[in-house]
């Protein structure tokens, strides 16, 4: 172990085991969260754009914030998703878009105005709310969520929708020219159009500690005594197999007078 070598080794494997330490204490601080956010920060009312900015994507420790936005309903953009489940029972949701007001750029909010067991009652609280979009400015309050993603409909039915997505929204909508849009939706606390209330409970507090990355930290302090522990299995080989040679060179230049 002494020899240049094996020093050599050594000090490449202390060069891998500081690497490996480093990326374990890297994931130990990003697995305690400092300043996690007060209990219950997600049930006090903010403007939107204290929250979100358009195109920007939600953060995580915000999503299920309550908030309210100001604006308008945009004419032929009362939309229906499917697979949409309230307290268990799948239905249908009714969605808006909701053109933010006074902002310098028209900027839009895809909203989620209500629930409906079928498609048919569906349908008819789309034509009672057609009928109240007539440019006039309306607060709406709602939990904000994260865009699901857009999925392909069925080949026969090209204009359903199973995902609550502003982007597969934006799709369908009116007057999008130059538009700025709101990644997140919005779930509308108070129903409309004779529609049910969305169900939509405060979401569960974060613990302020990430299990996932703890695990991830031991394995890299594993793996750093691993390279030594290699380093010292290497030699130890190396040690064994001239032995042997020793002893084989050994038994040839003096054989046994007995085996004689």
């Amino acid at each position: 172990m002494l020899r240049g070598r094996w020093i050599g080794m050594l000090l490449l494997c202390l060069v891998v085991a500081g690497v490996f330490a480093w990326l374990g204490q890297w994931q130990l601080g990003r697995a305690i969260d400092t300043s996690p956010p007060p209990p219950g920060v997600t049930e006090k009312v903010l403007p939107l754009d204290q929250v979100v900015k358009p195109g920007e994507y939600l953060d995580a420790a915000l999503v299920g914030q309550r908030t309210q936005a100001s604006g308008s309903w945009i004419p032929g953009d009362f939309l229906i998703v499917s697979s949409r489940f309230n307290d268990g029972a799948e239905g249908y949701w009714v969605t808006g878009q909701l053109r933010i007001a006074g902002t310098a750029k028209p900027t839009s909010l895809a909203v989620a105005v209500g629930w409906a067991a079928d498609e048919a009652a569906a349908k008819a609280a789309v034509q009672r709310l057609e009928k109240t979009a007539d440019g006039s400015v309306v607060t709406v309050k709602g939990r904000l969520i994260s865009d699901e993603g857009p999925v392909a409909p069925p080949k026969d039915q090209p204009t359903r929708m199973d995902r609550m997505s502003p982007a597969a929204l934006l799709g369908f909508w009116h007057d999008t020219a130059g538009l700025d849009v709101y990644r997140p939706f919005l779930a509308s606390t108070a129903a409309l159009g004779g529609l049910d209330a969305i169900s939509s409970p405060a979401p569960e507090e974060h613990s302020s500690v990430n299990w996932l990355n703890i695990f991830y930290a031991v394995e890299w302090a594993i793996f750093a005594g691993f390279a030594f522990y290699l380093w010292y299995r290497l030699a130890k080989d190396a040690w064994e197999r001239e032995v042997e040679e020793f002893e084989e060179r050994r038994s040839v230049a003096d054989p046994d007078p007995e085996a004689l």
